[in-house]
Parts: structure tokens; C-alpha cells; sequence
């Protein structure tokens, strides 16, 4: 695999979009590395936010099964 097939598939690993990958290798053919960086770690902090959300949903899926529990030994 080339370097620029290793970055593409990278960049679809990580969830990027077709018009987020054309933007990246834009930056790149353009030389604008700092901008490279900024779009890297924008992306990050969206996948970041959606972990949390999902941590969200989890911590409130546990509490339920918590409390059925509970209240399936108080019954008992």
C-alpha cells in the first residue's frame, strides 16, 4: 500500500466522510500541515463528544438494570 492509500483508509477508519477526506488531502496537497492538524483534531473532538454521549446513555441503561434488580431482591 502507498503512504496516500494508508492515510485514506486510515481516515475512513477513523469515521471521516468522503468531503472530509477530499478536504484533508486538499490541505495536504496545499502544504498547510497546521491546518491538517486543526481538521485531525476537530474530527477527534467529535468522536470524542459522541463517546460521551454514549457514556451518557450507558450510565443511564446500568442505573435501570440497577434498580430492576433491587427491587427484584427487595421483592423476593
Amino acid at each position: 500500500m502507498t503512504e496516500e492509500q494508508l492515510l485514506l483508509r486510515n481516515l475512513k477508519d477513523a469515521g471521516c466522510g468522503e468531503a472530509d477526506i477530499e478536504r484533508y488531502f486538499k490541505l495536504r496537497a496545499e502544504g498547510k500541515e497546521q491546518e491538517q492538524l486543526r481538521f485531525l483534531s476537530a474530527h477527534r473532538v467529535k468522536l470524542l463528544d459522541q463517546v460521551h454521549e454514549s457514556q451518557e446513555k450507558l450510565d443511564c441503561l446500568d442505573y435501570l438494570i440497577y434498580s430492576m434488580k433491587n427491587n427484584k431482591k427487595k421483592g423476593q
